[in-house]
């Protein structure tokens, strides 16, 4: 298995160097050369989740990495998650159903992939003996899972950068309080986007790359996204039947277009819904056909608060018939002027690998409302984004999965709001209150961030 850049300068590469690069060297996106098939078997209902994650990751994978250590990561994983099942199906009406990705040691969806990423990561710099700086964006729930995924890794240094006051404070709590030297956490005087580009810029920087390798965890990272397949697999063989429409709240377009990837494998995942709150860049491309840079607007879905959303490129390189000129350019100039005008075609091209719906605030808060009165379930804001575009899909079109990706009790003020209580908390987010924390706030300047890591 071979990997190539959405921008078409970059050699081909294998799995570890495209895992442990993160961005392609021409400022491209990694994607597989050609897309594999899934195994026909994974899509019998009842297959264990850890079977799934195996056979997906082996054909990424491929012999990329030492014997051994696909399996020691998938084993990793489900030790972490405390459902038997990993990500259970909860079903809230005749075709509506809740896929629940929070069970793991953060608590949110972004544990799935990252604790498969670190275990691999280790593997392939345990085989060149080298060391790795880990640069990582996070509107919450990224961080929170890097941190608890990498803290005490031998061979990696991360940093992390959060915008200062737009994330909850459990999870900002949630990376900040743990005690780690190979560990920095950077409180960014910004929003998300700002994040973003300070990282990307990391990731190009001379001097820091004159240190050693550099790579990211963010949703950028090929690794991250093969890592969230497997429960598109797993959800859409338990639906046996017409395939499932999946609904997915929506902030770096990673995990929808993991959807996407598991689709294109033959995985029975029918239409995708990207699920987006104010902040809906993607809402508007697909609506008008330009593609523009806002000012962040803060809602009650933190995570996904994010106008550049990075991994609409891959979908953008897929929709153009993998013409990396066309995608480059199209980058290249929403990057220099922050708006980039779709011609018709590509435009039309990308009406029918996805659709968007947008969610208010006023919208959010009722549907937390709604899932508590009507399924008694108590959702985070995200999940009541997806439930709410979730419940705007006509019946008739067959079974419907909202995406869950983070437990409510990280959000206990927006939901007390609309519930009239706090939910009860996991016990992996108790404890944090009160704990010392480890964080710098710098402005949103290169400069800045670089001689805040020294």
């Amino acid at each position: 298995m071979k990997y190539i850049s959405t921008r078409g300068h970059t050699p081909t590469v294998n799995f570890a160097e495209a895992m442990l690069s993160g961005l392609a060297p021409d400022g491209g996106l990694y994607v597989p050369e050609a897309w594999p098939a899934a195994d026909a078997a994974l899509a019998r209902p009842g297959v264990p989740y850890a079977e799934v994650a195996r056979s997906v990751l082996t054909t990424f994978v491929g012999k990329a990495l030492p014997g051994g250590a696909v399996d020691v990561a998938v084993s990793r994983l489900v030790e972490r998650f405390d459902h038997e099942a990993v990500t259970p199906l909860v079903q809230l009406d005749d075709d509506l159903w809740l896929l629940e990705l929070f069970h793991g040691p953060t608590a949110a969806f972004k544990d799935l992939a990252m604790q498969l990423a670190a275990s691999l990561m280790e593997a392939a710099l345990d085989r060149t003996g080298s060391r790795l700086t880990l640069v990582t964006a996070t509107s919450g729930d990224t961080g929170a899972a890097a941190v608890r995924a990498f803290a005490g890794a031998e061979r990696i240094r991360l940093i992390v950068l959060h915008p200062e006051g737009r994330v909850s404070p459990v999870q900002r709590l949630q990376m900040t309080t743990v005690a780690a030297d190979n560990i920095t956490n950077l409180a960014v005087r910004g929003d998300f986007d700002d994040c973003q580009r300070l990282v990307k810029g990391l990731l190009t920087d001379e001097t820091l790359r004159a240190q050693g390798p550099l790579s990211s965890v963010n949703s950028i990272n090929w690794a991250r996204l093969a890592g969230q397949i497997p429960y598109y697999v797993t959800a859409g063989a338990a639906l046996a039947g017409p395939a499932p429409r999946f609904v997915v709240p929506t902030g770096n377009f990673g995990d929808a277009f993991a959807g996407w990837a598991a689709r294109r494998m033959g995985a029975n995942v029918g239409g995708l819904v990207a699920a987006v709150n104010s902040n809906d860049a993607l809402a508007r491309v697909l609506a008008d056909g330009t593609y523009s840079r806002r000012t962040t607007v803060e809602t009650y879905s933190v995570s996904m608060d994010v106008q550049a959303p990075s991994n609409f490129e891959r979908l953008v390189f897929e929709a153009t018939d993998r013409d990396p000129d066309r995608t480059r350019t199209l980058f290249e100039t929403f990057a220099r002027e922050g708006t980039v005008t779709l011609d018709d075609d590509l435009q039309a091209r990308l009406r029918t690998e996805v659709s968007a719906e947008t969610v208010s605030e006023v919208e959010t808060r009722a549907e937390i409302a709604h899932a508590w009165s009507a399924y008694g379930q108590i959702i985070c804001p995200h999940t009541a984004v997806a439930l709410a575009a979730a419940r705007r899909q006509d019946p008739a079109g067959g079974p419907v999965v909202a995406l869950s990706t983070a437990h409510p009790a990280k959000f206990p003020a927006v939901v007390s709001g609309a519930v009239g209580f706090e939910p009860r908390r996991p016990s992996v987010l108790e404890g944090l209150e009160g704990c010392r924390e480890y964080c710098r706030t710098v402005e949103p300047d290169l400069d800045a961030v670089l001689n805040a890591i020294g």
